[in-house]
C-alpha cells in the first residue's frame, strides 16, 4: 500500500517511493537512499551529501507543505555516472522562499539554506500532469 513506512523492494534505477506525511519520513526516505546506493557500484561517493538534502527536502514536505489530509509524499532517486538526482514531490504547488541563512539563534529557517550550499544545482517546478511540486537536488556533477 502507498504510503506506508514497510521494507521497500529492491531499488531499480531510477527508484521512486510514496510516504507518509509523517514526522519519521525523513528517516524512512534517508535509509531508502542507502539502500539504493548500496546497489550500484560507486554509489556510496553520493551518499552523506545526499542524505542530508533528502532529509531536508522531505522534512520540508511534511512539515511545510499546505495539503488535504491523506495526501502523500514521492520520491524518486536517479543516479547517473557523476551524479545523483533526488526529487520529493508534495501537493502544496506554493514554491519556496528563497533560500538564507538563519540568525544565529534561530531554531528553524536552514534547510533550503543547506541545501543550496550542498547540491550542485537544485530547484522547484510544478508536478506534470499533476497538482503541487517537485523539489530537486542534483548531488556531484552532471546534466539535470
Amino acid at each position: 500500500m502507498p504510503g506506508t513506512l514497510e521494507k521497500p523492494p529492491a531499488p531499480t534505477n531510477p527508484y521512486s517511493w510514496w510516504l507518509p506525511r509523517h514526522h519519521k519520513s525523513a528517516g524512512f526516505a534517508r535509509r531508502l537512499l542507502r539502500t539504493f546506493l548500496a546497489t550500484h557500484p560507486d554509489g556510496e561517493r553520493f551518499l552523506d551529501t545526499g542524505e542530508l538534502v533528502l532529509g531536508e527536502l522531505v522534512t520540508n514536505a511534511v512539515l511545510h507543505a499546505k495539503t488535504p489530509p491523506g495526501r502523500l509524499v514521492f520520491i524518486r532517486f536517479e543516479l547517473h555516472a557523476d551524479s545523483l538526482r533526488i526529487e520529493v514531490h508534495d501537493a502544496d504547488a506554493t514554491a519556496p522562499s528563497v533560500p538564507h541563512p538563519a540568525a544565529e539563534y534561530d531554531e528553524t529557517g536552514r534547510g533550503l539554506w543547506l541545501v543550496s550550499q550542498l547540491a550542485a544545482s537544485w530547484g522547484c517546478r510544478p508536478r506534470e500532469g499533476g497538482i503541487g511540486k517537485v523539489m530537486w537536488a542534483l548531488i556531484g556533477g552532471g546534466a539535470q
